[in-house]
């Protein structure tokens, strides 16, 4: 089997006979054990949990999977979230998350867990825990983060798909990073069971993929059942999300932006290419492209107001993870970065987080105004190429909030949407001379993930990407 197979052939070729879903394991974990040695994408095996495995009859049954080590939990499996203090416990799962059932429902089998920054807090995944992942396009460089242990590996071709979250970010960035489909779907749409509400719903789940079609067939899987007790929920989908991909999403009107949000970052002039090559193919597919944003992006409130929740919910982490394991964490069980965010949050009142989450509210009503107007909204994913290893960092003693510093130029153009709660994805459409991918972002309406399945499946097709294979991958 080709190891550039996507997700829905592997499954085929499974339902067909051609293919077990044993060899498919098998040769899963032979990818894994070849290239991981480079690539540290993958930080927990699973490699005997997954040969025993008998795969659920869903729609990518007995397809390799891979799980972020963060938020989505596997039964009996470590789980530390990039921490050294989680770690150093040997802490594992009680139970599946929701997310993690419906996963098996849909028969993927779990060959491992992937790396994650700290709490995912980065746009690289560069933990002290795990050491720093790499990309495999240049593995001098980032594959992004917090997904970034998911990003090389379904890059790599270890596996053809991965878990991966987003919570400012998280997916469309490694996706960027990797040359892969991110897409983060509407806020609730996929649910966060057991847990609740996580800082006011910035975090969404779902996966990485080398392909449209993957990514909707995951998405139409994963957001259906969700169980009682949601705290939101988002609009109902007019039909299958797979009946979206090839279908004619007619002619939009599309608004253009390559300067990040508020100025609060210089894009760099790859980034701006990309997002302006891209608009060139939407007009030659016969939308309307005009250089248009909301203007409600560039509220100067919307950094210091998105932190107050952010280093919350870092606080917050530090709080349950004390409460969970019994063992109180301090200042030496964690990165510095992590204690400058948790004390900052620690410091917050009650009323500062629901002021921030009321101007958060206020904001998005702001700028889902501008779709009234205009159907997509067209960006660079990135305000810069993949970074460098190391030149975002954890941070030291005399300034342990650099790295966040250093980290908003990646995440410029992806965290507003987490505080409006609308589905926006990142595509693979353009690459520098470096030859680093660089990645498109189009952002829709709230309930509107059918509209960028519909677009994203065109540009697939006229822009195809799925046979560009990074300097290390997998063979067959």
């Amino acid at each position: 089997m080709d190891s550039s197979t996507d997700a829905t052939a592997q499954a085929d070729l499974v339902r067909s006979r051609e293919a077990t879903s044993q060899e498919l394991v098998e040769a899963a974990i032979e990818r894994v054990e070849a290239l991981n040695g480079e690539l540290n994408a993958v930080i927990h095996p699973l490699f005997e949990e997954a040969l025993a495995t008998a795969p659920a009859d869903g729609p990518f049954q007995g397809v390799p999977f891979v799980v972020k080590d963060l938020g989505c939990t596997v039964k009996d499996t470590p789980h530390h979230e990039g921490m050294r203090f989680l770690r150093d416990q040997g802490f594992r799962a009680e139970a599946d998350s929701w997310l993690a059932a419906r996963f098996r429902a849909a028969g993927f089998v779990f060959v491992g867990k992937t790396n994650t920054p700290e709490l995912g807090i980065l746009p690289t995944t560069e933990p002290d825990a795990y050491g720093a992942s790499r990309n495999p396009w240049s593995t001098d460089h980032s594959p992004g983060g917090s997904s970034g242990g998911s990003g090389s590996a379904v890059a790599s071709g270890m596996v053809a798909i991965g878990h991966a979250n987003d919570g400012g970010g998280s997916i469309r960035i490694p996706a960027a990073c990797c040359g892969l489909v991110g897409l983060k779907a509407t806020r609730a749409r996929v649910s966060l069971a057991p847990l609740g509400d996580y800082v006011g719903g910035l975090v969404t789940e779902l996966v990485v993929s080398r392909s449209v079609r993957d990514t909707a067939a995951v998405l139409e899987f994963v957001s259906e059942g969700a169980p009682p007790g949601e705290p939101y929920f988002a609009p109902v989908k007019a039909r299958p999300y797979t009946d979206e991909v090839g279908a004619d999403p007619g002619k939009l009107r599309i608004g253009l932006m390559t300067r990040p949000p508020g100025g609060e970052a210089d894009a760099h002039p790859d980034c701006v290419a990309a997002a302006e090559a891209a608009a060139r193919e939407l007009e030659a597919l016969g939308h309307t492209v005009e250089v248009a944003h909301p203007g409600a992006l560039d509220d100067p409130g919307y950094i210091p107001q998105f932190l107050v929740r952010w280093t919350a919910g870092v606080a917050a982490g530090l709080d349950f993870w004390s409460m969970r394991t019994g063992k109180q964490v301090t200042k030496d069980d964690v990165e510095p970065l992590t204690w400058a965010l948790a004390e900052q949050g620690w410091s917050n009142s009650a009323a500062q987080f629901v002021g921030a989450i009321g101007y958060a509210q206020i904001m998005a009503r702001a700028v889902l105004a501008w779709w009234q107007d205009y159907d997509l909204l067209l960006t660079p994913t990135m305000a810069a190429p993949p970074a460098e290893l190391g030149t975002i960092g954890t941070g030291h003693e005399d300034n342990p909030f650099a790295p966040i510093e250093r980290a908003i130029p990646y995440a410029a153009f992806t965290a507003g949407f987490n505080a409006t709660g609308q589905p926006a994805i990142s595509l693979p459409l353009h690459w520098s001379e470096a030859d680093l991918p660089i990645g498109v972002q189009l952002v829709a309406d709230l309930g509107r993930e059918d509209l960028l399945l519909r677009v994203a499946a065109q540009l697939e097709e006229a822009v195809p990407w799925a046979q560009r294979r990074p300097p290390t991958f997998a063979a067959a």
